[in-house]
């Protein structure tokens, strides 16, 4: 689905930068999200946020000794 019509920048653009790490001011001077018109900013910016937050819950690691038993001696 196209976010930014003014820069016809999809939802999928959007996750897949904000997944990588990108910040959304990086987003918006990469591709322009959010920099003409500004209708999609709040949209855009939702969908960020929520790519961001599932990519920092991703990234958790355990420590070794708090592991299930069959995780730690695999």
């Amino acid at each position: 689905m196209i976010v930014c019509v003014c820069h016809r920048v999809s939802d999928h653009t959007i996750a897949r930068c904000a997944r990588s790490g990108m910040a959304f001011d990086d987003i918006q001077l990469e591709l322009g999200v959010a920099t003409q018109c500004g209708q999609c900013e709040s949209g855009a910016r939702a969908l960020w946020s929520e790519c961001t937050s599932h990519q920092a819950v991703a990234h958790i690691q355990l420590h070794p000794a708090k592991l299930p038993a069959q995780a730690a001696s695999a």
